[in-house]
């Protein structure tokens, strides 16, 4: 139950209240589906079937940027589902990859060979491509070009392992770095941000670049077990003769030294990640952008020098993903989140780990780009007293217990009528 695994954070209960009594809709308005073609209400089931993170955030945008935004996220999850597919031959694939942007304007071209669990997205990408096509043509350009350029980037890679440190950022650009680039030429395009944003590449680079290391780190049992390897070697080698020899029990300490080498290298992106949402200006492209850079550092955070990472699933509580969702709407409230969790971090870094000093540089870095004077920082955590406590976990779990029996009679009873 989502709420018990909350009951030492009572903000986090308040915000799982707040969050199903309709509060989600302050950042997660409802769309109006009855306006849509049945071709634009498909692409939309698509994204709710195939985004586990990014579906309600894009589905909060603005105007015509947020059919964009869903085309574009359509788009590259359908080149992410050919790349990730092991059953397609390199023969077959490669070429694939390289040409995937001229399939937007085949009218018929769909690919119904996957096994992935996204093939959807491919066995009916002649939906999308009609929904690409009746954008704009500011959007079509940079899509096409995104997709273009990742495509071949992900073709690059499917020949050679990441190696060293810069082959990671390279592999990170192509696929999450581009997106970051494309989605904020779209923002400029649709004239809700200025044309700084799209231009200034370094900073929406490493956007990307944060969340999709945060998303390595975290997913190596999961990688490893399939056959994939996205850590670096430069890294892991230092530790191991195999990447997969991380997981066992005896070399704990060694990969735990491996894992916050890499947590502290994705930490040196947080600084452009804050430089790069104070210049934005419009709410539902600062929520977009926002809620999953605070996701990413809450994540990190427990990433850090965790066993867990070798050995099953590493996630944030629902509570405080609820939490983050509902907190991170203004710059400094993402300020306050990242000056928590950097200290968070801070508190487990141990004497012995070899990267100690670099982590400690850049935490240093990050507390100071968070501008946030201490009593903010502490203002975060509750001062009430433990009685009190108490008695509100109590009432809000008996609360919860209650909401949740009365919703499914009523559910049985509507289901019965």
């Amino acid at each position: 139950m989502d709420i018990l695994k909350s009951l030492g954070h009572p903000e986090e209960i308040f915000n799982l209240f707040k969050f199903k009594m309709g509060g989600c809709r302050a950042v997660m308005p409802k769309l109006d589906y009855e306006s849509m073609s049945d071709s634009l209400r498909t692409c939309y089931v698509y994204l709710n079937q195939t985004s586990r993170s990014f579906a309600a955030v894009i589905q909060a945008l603005d105007g015509e940027l947020r059919h964009a935004v869903c085309i574009f996220y359509l788009v590259l999850r359908a080149l992410d589902t050919v790349e990730d597919d092991m059953t397609i031959p390199l023969e077959k694939k490669v070429p694939m990859l390289n040409n995937f942007h001229t399939y937007l304007y085949q009218e018929e071209w769909c690919f119904t060979e996957s096994h992935e669990k996204d093939r959807q997205v491919l066995e009916d990408f002649p939906t999308i491509s009609l929904e690409f096509r009746n954008l704009a043509q500011e959007y079509r350009d940079v899509i096409c070009d995104i997709c273009h350029r990742m495509g071949v980037g992900m073709a690059e890679f499917l020949e050679k392992k990441v190696g060293s440190m810069k082959e990671w950022d390279l592999y990170c650009h192509y696929v999450a770095g581009l997106v970051g680039i494309g989605l904020s030429r779209l923002f400029s395009a649709s004239q809700l941000e200025d044309p700084e944003v799209g231009r200034d590449t370094e900073l929406a680079n490493s956007m990307g670049l944060f969340l999709q290391k945060t998303n390595i780190i975290r997913d190596y049992l999961e990688d490893t077990q399939e056959g994939r390897a996205f850590w670096p070697k430069e890294a892991w080698s230092q530790f191991a003769s195999h990447l997969e020899d991380l997981a066992q029990p005896e070399k704990l300490e060694s990969a735990l030294s491996c894992l916050n080498l890499l947590v502290t290298d994705a930490l040196r992106h947080v600084p452009d990640v804050i430089a790069y949402l104070s210049r934005l200006r419009n709410q539902s492209v600062f929520n977009f952008c926002a809620i999953p850079q605070v996701m990413a550092i809450a994540t990190l955070s427990t990433c850090y020098n965790n066993p867990m990472v070798f050995q099953g699933v590493v996630k944030i509580r629902k509570g405080q993903a609820v939490t983050l969702m509902m907190e991170a709407t203004n710059m400094r409230a993402v300020q306050s989140i990242i000056a928590q969790y950097s200290q968070e971090i801070l508190q487990k870094v141990s004497l012995t780990d070899p990267t100690r000093d670099k982590t400690l540089h850049i935490l240093a870095v990050i507390q100071e780009k968070s501008a946030l004077p201490q009593p903010n920082l502490s203002s975060r955590n509750h001062h009430l007293s433990p009685m009190y406590l108490s008695a509100a976990m109590l009432l809000a779990a008996l609360s919860w217990q209650y909401l949740s029996t009365t919703a499914a009679q009523a559910q049985g009873t509507g289901d019965m009528q």
